[in-house]
């Protein structure tokens, strides 16, 4: 049985990770990840949802999996982690993800690898990779140091502690927390809001971000140009524009063209 599946509400992805009790990263989960991002990605969806199933999001890697392992097969199977991470992250398409009760290490990775993170109130969040001698290696430090500064990041790893929502929406780690019973649908409410808006102009948006993240705000504003530009010969932005001059704002529909 796959570990984690594809599936489509209109022109959401939903990627659901299901692999009961705890919905641990080992060797399947993480084959399994990488073929059903390889699926959204021969038939792109217009947004993606993140999601499991079960009482937590995950209960992190599966310790399993590094009993026995040398340092080049360790290797081998981080990168295969981080293969995932780069392809959430690639997609053209805004990606979020719902997490609620405990999510650690590796299913905490994940959820950083998405545009956005919404969380249950009750929700936990750690890289508590220390409890093993190791530090995360999907890529959590960068990317809670990229939304929340180095020294947040050094103290969530360091300290390895449990860390809940709250807290982590105060350190714009995560986007927003909701009631336990409200996550599922509003989550999906929002999946469905970014799919019926302007595809194409929000891949864009998501390369200005990059653009800003890897070059600073100079870098970002030379690029502009060659990513803005094109943007008016999509026929979202051309219809778009007849709507707003002949009807006002706020009455055109996208295609995703």
């Amino acid at each position: 049985m796959a570990r984690a599946r594809l599936e489509r509400h209109g022109d959401v992805g939903v990627v659901i990770i299901d692999d009961p009790p705890l919905n641990l990263f080992g060797d399947e989960l993480t084959r399994d990840l990488i073929a059903v991002l390889e699926e959204v990605d021969r038939d792109l969806p217009r947004a993606l949802l993140v999601r499991a199933e079960g009482d937590v999001f995950t209960g992190g890697a599966d310790v399993h999996v590094f009993d026995g392992k040398t340092p080049a097969q360790a290797s081998d199977f981080f990168s295969d982690l981080i293969r995932i991470v780069h392809k959430l992250e690639d997609m053209p398409i805004p990606t979020l993800a719902s997490v609620h009760g405990l999510c650690l290490t590796a299913g905490f990775e994940l959820s950083l690898a998405c545009d956005m993170i919404w969380a249950s109130e009750s929700a936990k969040f750690g890289l508590v990779e220390i409890v093993v001698g190791l530090t995360p290696a999907m890529g959590g430090t960068q990317r809670v140091a990229e939304r929340a500064g180095p020294a947040r990041a050094r103290e969530l790893v360091m300290s390895g502690g449990l860390y809940d929502a709250a807290t982590l929406e105060r350190w714009n780690v995560l986007n927003r927390v909701l009631p336990d019973a409200d996550l599922a649908a509003k989550s999906m409410r929002f999946a469905e809001r970014l799919a019926t808006g302007p595809t194409i102009a929000n891949a864009a948006t998501k390369r200005m971000v990059r653009a800003f993240l890897d070059e600073g705000v100079r870098g970002a504003d030379a690029r502009v140009g060659e990513t803005v530009g094109p943007l008016f010969d999509t026929e979202d932005l051309q219809r778009a524009v007849r709507s707003f001059l002949e009807e006002g704002p706020g009455r055109a529909t996208f295609e995703g063209r």
